[in-house]
């Protein structure tokens, strides 16, 4: 079975087709057509998945889903939150988003986040929302070149190592995106 994944992003792709294994051919927008940036205008993280699924969904006519994935920071009040790609630009600038994020905590000692992640499925009629949540802090400094965005200063709750310190396969074990396309595979395989 076909199914699109509303990203261009590679990281992505590789953390999602890992966990989907053989069962679905995965496609990418580009794959479909679709090379225009999708909106992500919406004021939540469940927002902006739905919204991204369903333009795919209307440009291609296939079963589809898109994620959106936030880091909430306790002591920011949320933040990066739903602007977490887009913090410190407009564009997507990993090592700015870092930097302000660094910047904004230096003097800051509650280090506790979360990554979350909503993932929103179109399948035939239906729209699912699947979550994902990872608890941890914030380091004081990168620590790791492995992953991307903020995965060199996330310390998962329960490590010492920051996401970008593991395996890929460390951390889809217990990362947020993981866990909600763990949700999402358990329920395409019940379909």
């Amino acid at each position: 079975m076909k199914i699109v994944f509303a990203t261009n992003n590679a990281h992505k792709l590789r953390e999602v087709a890992r966990e989907l294994g053989d069962s679905y051919t995965l496609l990418t927008p580009r794959d479909c057509g679709v090379t225009e940036d999708i909106p992500e205008n919406e004021p939540t993280l469940e927002g902006n998945a739905l919204a991204k699924a369903r333009y795919i969904r209307s440009r291609t006519g296939l079963d589809c889903f898109a994620d959106d994935t936030g880091l909430e920071v306790d002591a920011l009040g949320g933040e990066p939150g739903v602007r977490s790609a887009r913090y410190a630009t407009d564009g997507h600038d990993d090592e700015a988003n870092k930097r302000l994020l660094l910047e904004r905590m230096a003097s800051v000692d509650d280090r506790s986040a979360r990554f979350r992640t909503a993932i929103a499925l179109i399948a035939g009629d239906e729209e699912i929302l699947f979550e994902g949540v990872v608890r941890g802090a914030i380091s004081r400094e990168e620590m790791g070149s492995n992953g991307f965005g903020y995965d060199p200063i996330f310390i998962p709750e329960g490590f010492d190592r920051s996401f970008a310190q593991m395996t890929d396969d460390e951390k889809n074990a217990v990362s947020h995106r993981g866990r909600a396309v763990r949700k999402l595979v358990d329920y395409l395989r019940k379909r």
